[in-house]
């Protein structure tokens, strides 16, 4: 374990965290198990109000049918919903037609994607999931196309043939994908997120394409991220609650190709003052600025500077610097003590 620099409260934390690394997972469980028993009283309102608001949920997206009762069939409890999950996102950011059909190839051959059929209490993931994939659009169906389904869906896809299937699939893809990612750039995601802030929603931009290459990469998104800070600031509202603002999530591995803990002392020279100057950028406008999670292996380096970052005085009376924490983690419950602890520091 590297030497770990910061005071020595937050030293001392960051190496309880390391410590949760490969920690038994039963253990785990039942500590935290133990943690989240609530009196009675308390557990009843939480169930009252988890019912409620699971209720409205459903009510609305059964109002709203079309994508959401097709999400709600492909779940990502099976193959093929992690697949359409995957696809979902990739196909975005695949400029090329070709590439994307490579790609759709390669993960639908084999699913089983007829078994959904029956399962929905939807017409349109019982009707129309085929004729979505296969057309592009939603299709009336009637007869024998409801009487025998799967009949008349394997005689579709024998007269359609493998490239028409392709296309409907990436039209599909895209549909969804607009359920996670709102637009292609910030302008076009701001248009979209504007009506629902007025409803109460509240939005951090993240920039696809993270994990630079080479420096010209880093230098490509900082400016990206440098940008989009521009133009969230542009439509971000009368408030001057920094909460109540649309913010920004920054990947760390996106402004330097080399962000790894055996290039820490790299980091500290090099990277902190570029994440340091986006900061002060978000903090001249108002903004949150939240840096991002990365995989496991680099969690201690993202905690170190981004303790570094708190301790800087340009960034004194900004309330709008925050961290993404991975709440499926083992370590988690430890990065939050951790960052109390600096919280209150």
């Amino acid at each position: 374990m590297a030497e770990h620099s910061g005071n020595s409260g937050g030293s001392s934390s960051r190496r309880a965290v390391a410590d949760m690394l490969m920690p038994d997972e039963t253990v785990v469980a039942r500590e935290l198990a133990a943690k989240a028993r609530l009196p009675e009283p308390d557990n009843r309102r939480v169930r009252d109000l988890a019912r409620q608001l699971v209720e409205a949920v459903r009510k609305g997206r059964r109002q709203k049918g079309g994508v959401d009762e097709f999400m709600l069939e492909y779940s990502l409890s099976s193959e093929e919903g992690v697949v359409l999950m995957c696809l979902a996102e990739a196909l975005l950011r695949i400029p090329d037609a070709d590439t994307a059909d490579k790609l759709i190839a390669d993960k639908i051959g084999g699913k089983d994607w007829d078994r959904h059929l029956g399962h929905s209490d939807s017409l349109f993931v019982n009707a129309s999931t085929w004729g979505l994939m296969l057309t592009g659009r939603v299709i009336e169906l009637g007869g024998p196309a409801t009487s025998d389904t799967t009949g008349y869906l394997a005689k579709l896809v024998s007269r359609s043939g493998e490239p028409i299937i392709r296309q409907a699939m990436r039209h599909a893809m895209r549909i969804m994908g607009r359920q996670f990612v709102l637009g292609r750039t910030i302008g076009e995601a701001q248009s979209i997120a504007e009506p629902l802030v007025e409803e109460g929603y509240r939005f951090s931009f993240d920039m696809l394409g993270e994990a630079a290459m080479t420096m010209r990469d880093a230098q490509r998104y900082y400016a990206a991220y440098e940008n989009a800070l521009g133009d969230i600031a542009k439509n971000a509202g009368r408030s001057s609650d920094v909460f109540a603002r649309p913010s920004l999530s920054v990947k760390l591995s996106a402004l330097h190709p080399r962000y790894e803990e055996k290039a820490r002392g790299r980091m500290i020279e090099e990277l902190l003052p570029q994440i340091i100057k986006l900061a002060e950028k978000a903090k001249a406008a108002n903004l949150g600025l939240t840096i991002d999670a990365e995989e496991g292996d680099r969690l201690d380096l993202s905690l170190e500077l981004f303790e570094r970052m708190t301790s800087e005085p340009a960034l004194a009376g900004w309330n709008g610097l925050g961290l993404a924490v991975q709440a499926y983690s083992k370590r988690a419950y430890a990065v939050l003590e951790w960052l109390a602890g600096l919280a209150q520091r």
